[in-house]
């Protein structure tokens, strides 16, 4: 078999690859949090014919030698966590992290989940949940009469009560931040989950530590160019196209090549 058809259909599969996750990129355009993920290529072995370096004749060497490509395959997905923009919404429970760090949620498993998504609500015993409704930790109840909410940049909680105008603080909000936070394993619905390759996660106050600080009544977009993600669809689209004219070209040339014998 012609090898041009293997390695060109390994090229199909790449590009295949590369628009689906451009796709999720721009069906996310507008998710909250959201992080664009970026696809990561290899090349793949290469046959070997003549060594670079190796003896040609009694005094020369060949410069180059003969190797030749097998074609590309997928080898991972990145995660890109550059900060998104952040859209005021006037919400008080809302809120944004300016640099580094993740929110800590319990999920429904018992384990922590971490999520850049800041759409804080109110359950029904009063606790800080996220938009999916898995409480905050560590954990943050609010009074039942409470009126009105500030939540400072260091993610100090303090509420107004019913007839009063002084304020009470009832919690502090935490940031987790990892070494490489790429390696996290992305479970869907803005949510996170540490693995062996993010490390583990160290927690602390925001504004400290490198911490990313909190913005209240703000929302972090999604960091998704939507012009970028389609200069980016263009290219995947005629490299697609390019690879599936190598594949015509080589059963071309077999078919020339059976004629050409008969």
């Amino acid at each position: 078999m012609n090898p041009a058809l293997w390695i060109s259909k390994t090229g199909i599969q790449a590009q295949d690859a590369r628009l689906g996750a451009i796709a999720n990129n721009l069906a996310n355009a507008n998710t909250v949090g959201f992080k664009r993920d970026r696809m990561v290529f290899e090349d793949l072995f290469y046959q070997v014919e003549r060594q670079p370096g190796a003896q040609v004749d009694d005094n020369n060497l060949s410069p180059s030698g003969v190797q030749l490509g097998n074609g590309t395959r997928l080898v991972g997905t990145q995660k890109i966590f550059t900060t998104g923009s952040i859209n005021t919404t006037g919400q008080a429970l809302d809120v944004a992290i300016v640099g580094q760090g993740f929110l800590q949620v319990q999920m429904a498993n018992g384990e922590t989940g971490y999520t850049r998504a800041g759409q804080l609500q109110v359950n029904a015993e009063g606790r800080l949940v996220n938009a999916q409704g898995l409480p905050l930790l560590p954990a943050i109840t609010l009074p039942a009469d409470t009126t009105a909410v500030n939540i400072s940049d260091s993610g100090m909680v303090s509420v107004t009560l019913s007839g009063g105008t002084a304020t009470t603080e009832v919690g502090q909000l935490t940031l987790a931040n990892f070494v490489n936070p790429t390696g996290l394993l992305a479970l869907g619905d803005n949510l996170f989950q540490q693995t062996t390759a993010s490390g583990e996660a160290v927690v602390g106050n925001p504004g400290s530590d490198a911490l990313g600080k909190l913005r209240q009544r703000a929302l972090e977009g999604s960091n998704v160019q939507v012009v970028e993600e389609m200069v980016d669809m263009i290219a995947a689209q005629r490299t697609y196209e390019m690879n599936t004219k190598v594949l015509s070209a080589a059963d071309n040339m077999m078919q020339n090549l059976a004629q050409a014998v008969r």
